[in-house]
């Protein structure tokens, strides 16, 4: 038999104190009986529905040195997630019903959070031939959206017929934006400070131009596409045109192109460097009044664990990608301000929405799964990387102070963090 819970005077999205009662994995009636509960004390504290991750990396398989579905499952709970999706970029990649199964049940398996795997679009992700898209939609992961992240699909004819094959199960295409021709051998955004620096530099429309004709291939089609990680002024115009226009296109940001510039690359420290880079402050702004009113649908982090030697070494050999799980929540509070509302809405409801995941996003209240987290929006804390729950240590935000700490995450009425830890 399940523990019963009773959270006591909790704020749910801002609102006035209440007490949220948590049995056989819903959020009880009002009036029904605690007798036995064990209480948890939610003075001060904020309820949110539980946090879901579009677009996150857990290496698994292949690179268990970076990162395990278990340790990326436990980053994600103490970060406040109760769903990530995982990305299809492992080794082997997850072209087929085989891998993505493999993925489902380590991530069942682990328990903390649940692990929604991502197909990729072309077999080995080598943008020639499209993988088992139908195989991994029936298959138990019930794979749903599909991503060639890291690499760009970038043959029309091919991303055309991906966006066919998965309109017939309403399957999502998530697109990674990036014109190869034109970022070859690229090291951060091209601009002033590339140019100052003497990097090679990757051009705002080598995103755009992508985005603008797949919106037009989906338009045509009439399916669904995902734009991966946002970083532009000018993908935010191509965006809200598309939207204009009627295409089913929803888009991400993620919580360090809304924070960090690309001035950050003159310090030469690999932990800045990203794909898409990070870009200039003018995107920023754009971006972040992009997200708040909704023409950027969510935040998702681009979780991008990477081991020691991958990134301890010069910048033109490290490899592209941040942590961001568990401080994504804090960056989003800092940007944008305590509007619970908001960000339920943003990290929490369309991610679930967009990839089909029925049982997360609802707000704590009598009938709904139980299945959020509690954030203490006083609290600040400073990033430390040895206490990362992840396997590696690859944040852009070490020693940096940040709002808001994750004091418990609930999976179906079962803790997966209490006071701050990870229970399991």
């Amino acid at each position: 038999m399940s523990t019963t819970y009773l959270v006591k005077g909790v704020s749910v999205l801002g609102a006035d104190p209440t007490d949220l009662l948590v049995r056989d994995g819903v959020v009880a009636e009002a009036g029904a009986s605690a007798r036995g509960a064990q209480v948890v004390d939610g003075a001060g504290l904020v309820a949110l529905p539980g946090l879901v991750d579009l677009h996150t990396h857990l290496r698994e398989p292949g690179r268990e040195d970076a990162e395990t579905v278990e340790t990326g499952s436990r980053a994600a709970a103490l970060g406040g997630y109760t769903a990530v999706c995982a990305m299809a970029n492992t080794s082997p990649v997850a072209d087929t019903a085989g891998v993505v199964e493999q993925v489902w049940r380590l991530g069942r398996e682990a328990g903390l959070v649940d692990v929604q795997p991502i197909g990729a679009v072309t077999v080995g992700l080598a943008g020639q031939h499209l993988a088992e898209l139908g195989a991994m939609a029936d298959s138990a992961a019930k794979v749903r959206i599909f991503s060639d992240d890291g690499h760009c699909v970038s043959d029309p004819r091919l991303m055309r017929r991906a966006l066919e094959y998965v309109k017939a199960f309403d399957g999502v295409i998530a697109q990674h934006a990036e014109e190869p021709r034109l970022t070859e051998g690229a090291q951060m955004h091209e601009g002033e400070v590339s140019a100052r620096l003497g990097l090679t530099g990757w051009p705002a429309v080598a995103e755009e131009a992508i985005i603008a004709r797949d919106a037009l291939l989906a338009g045509h089609v009439g399916a669904r596409l995902h734009v991966c990680h946002v970083s532009t002024a000018g993908s935010v115009d191509v965006i809200r045109a598309a939207k204009a226009a009627g295409v089913r296109v929803t888009a991400e940001v993620t919580p360090h192109h809304l924070l960090l510039t690309d001035e950050r690359a003159t310090s030469y420290d690999p932990v800045f460097k990203v794909n898409p880079p990070l870009r200039t402050q003018t995107d920023v702004t754009a971006l972040r009044q992009a997200l708040a009113e909704g023409l950027i649908d969510i935040v998702a982090t681009d979780h991008a664990p990477h081991a020691v030697e991958d990134k301890e070494c010069e910048w033109a050999y490290a490899r592209p990608g941040m942590l961001g799980l568990e401080t994504a929540l804090s960056i989003v509070l800092d940007v944008l301000g305590p509007d619970w509302e908001l960000i339920a809405q943003r990290m929490s409801r369309t991610p679930a929405r967009i990839a089909g995941l029925a049982e997360h996003g609802h707000t704590p209240a009598a009938g709904a799964p139980a299945t959020f987290t509690l954030v203490d929006p006083a609290a600040r804390w400073e990033v430390d990387p040895t206490g990362s729950a992840s396997r590696s240590r690859n944040t852009p935000y070490a020693g940096m102070t940040l709002p808001g700490r994750i004091v418990a995450t609930f999976l179906r009425g079962e803790p997966t963090v209490l006071d701050g830890k990870a229970v399991k």
